[in-house]
């Protein structure tokens, strides 16, 4: 299992020791999106959703998200977030919307899983208060655009 951090020698799933690692400055970035019908993008642009504002719910189930990785995700330390931000952007072209999401830390591990789960819980949420009208929509691109900080140094898709 070289390579992999969450096993150990013998293989078996365990929980990465930070305690040895330099306390730094840690960034990650997330993004996804939700592709849905023309009609469905046009109840959320214009407010019309029965279930209330979408993008400013799935904005707040994103921070949640963030907050909580360290319960859904077995092997993640938990973390002193400094700052968690999702922006969802409407983008006609998709149709659909694309999410980002900004997770900040001090620490001795980095904030990627946070800023995934950030990202997917908020589209997620998209889903579920647009699904009445459109159960087709399609999650999608969930991916790490930016990590930086910590000795493996900085990351940013291409």
């Amino acid at each position: 299992m070289a390579g992999l951090t969450h096993f150990d020698g013998k293989g078996d799933a365990h929980m990465v020791d930070v305690s040895e690692k330099d306390v730094t400055d840690r960034v990650a970035v997330a993004e996804c999106h939700v592709r849905m019908a023309p009609e469905t993008f046009d109840i959320i642009i214009e407010g019309r959703a029965k279930k209330g504002d979408v993008l400013s719910v799935a904005r707040l189930a994103g921070i949640m998200g963030a907050k909580r990785t360290s319960e859904l995700i077995p092997l993640c330390h938990p973390l002193p977030i400094a700052k968690v931000a999702v922006e969802l952007t409407p983008d006609p072209d998709l149709p659909g919307i694309r999410i980002e999401a900004t997770v900040k830390t001090t620490g001795q591990t980095g904030v990627e899983m946070e800023a995934l789960t950030a990202a997917s819980t908020a589209a997620l949420t998209v889903y579920d208060m647009a699904k009445a009208v459109d159960r087709a929509m399609e999650i999608g691109g969930l991916r790490v655009v930016l990590k930086d900080g910590g000795k493996s140094g900085r990351y940013e898709a291409k």
